[in-house]
């Protein structure tokens, strides 16, 4: 037997509780993993509040990344005992995720826990680091290089914009890093953002075209703020677009991209492939600061992960939540 949170669907809507489970009540799959740390992400906060068509099956585990050790495999790759990451593929949407002391997924679906990364690390970083990290592949693949100019960074002191700050900057970019949160400067620019940059200026509706500032720009915010950073992109501009914290309409124009061809590249990690996946964890290692991935990591303990929730909804949370399952 072994502690888990379960969403499951009511006449009204749904119901959120801890609860004893066991091994028999795990979905199918041919790895079963000890969980040793997993996360709160955006997705996992909206789940267990239910304001969003997150979970797709009903009873669910949400959590969508965990890292553990494997008690059990049928799959070659993988044997007892080997450290094992899991971001994506729909967990803890479609098929049980990592807010449970153990999960049996499809091992075609784990990753290696890549050497120099301990488990709570590899959480540290989890799926915000993880869709990071591939929007700064995404914009290198596009021709994006330090000396094209300054990169803007949007939802900066948010998990995703937190470690895309520190990798750009590591990686000799000039990073602006957008934000609503001016008491985070400091973290910020610790992270290596050169400025910061208020969110009220790309809050409301703007021009078709704006003056041209940016050669590249990571975004989670998608809505108003995507359109102006699309209106604000230089000549040959590149948007690595991965989220929708401030939602999912895009009230822009076709002016950015006939008049200065921009491109607006789409960014998913959930599906990304494995080879993608494994080069991403594979520069995550080496590439990011441990110092400065410890700053910004808030560490709760399993039985408190529901209080946290909340916060997250509100823009109240700092970088990543990291989740002890031994405590």
């Amino acid at each position: 037997m072994f502690k888990g949170i379960c969403i499951e669907k009511t006449d009204t809507g749904q119901a959120v509780s801890r609860k004893t489970l066991s091994v028999s009540d795990l979905p199918e799959g041919d790895v079963l993993v000890d969980v040793s740390w997993t996360t709160l992400n955006y997705k996992d906060a909206l789940a267990v509040s239910g304001k969003s068509p997150i979970v797709k099956r009903y009873p669910m585990v949400p959590g969508i990344d965990f890292a553990g050790v494997v008690a059990e495999s049928e799959n070659p790759s993988y044997h007892k005992g080997d450290a094992v990451v899991l971001t994506g593929w729909g967990v803890g949407e479609k098929h049980w995720g990592g807010w449970a002391e153990k999960a049996r997924v499809d091992g075609s679906w784990l990753v290696p826990l890549p050497d120099g990364l301990s488990s709570r690390q590899a959480m540290a970083i989890g799926t915000a680091g993880f869709t990071a990290m591939l929007c700064v592949m995404t914009l290198e693949a596009q021709g994006v290089t330090p000396d094209k100019g300054e990169i803007l960074v949007t939802g900066a002191a948010g998990g995703v914009g937190s470690v895309a700050t520190a990798l750009l900057a590591r990686n000799g970019y000039r990073v602006a890093a957008l934000t609503g949160r001016p008491e985070e400067e400091d973290y910020i620019k610790r992270l290596g953002a050169r400025r910061i940059v208020d969110r009220e200026r790309y809050a409301e509706a703007g021009r078709p075209l704006e003056k041209g500032l940016w050669a590249g720009a990571v975004d989670v915010v998608g809505g108003k703020v995507l359109a102006n950073v699309l209106a604000s992109m230089d000549y040959g501009g590149v948007v690595a677009s991965c989220g929708l914290a401030g939602g999912m309409d895009l009230p822009t124009t076709v002016a950015p991209f006939i008049l200065r061809g921009v491109t607006l590249a789409g960014v998913d990690s959930v599906m990304c492939e494995r080879v993608r996946r494994m080069v991403a964890w594979q520069r995550l290692a080496q590439e990011l600061d441990l110092r400065l991935l410890d700053e910004m990591v808030e560490e709760v303990p399993f039985g408190r992960i529901l209080e946290v929730a909340p916060r997250m909804l509100e823009g109240r949370i700092r970088g990543r939540v990291v989740v002890s399952m031994s405590s």
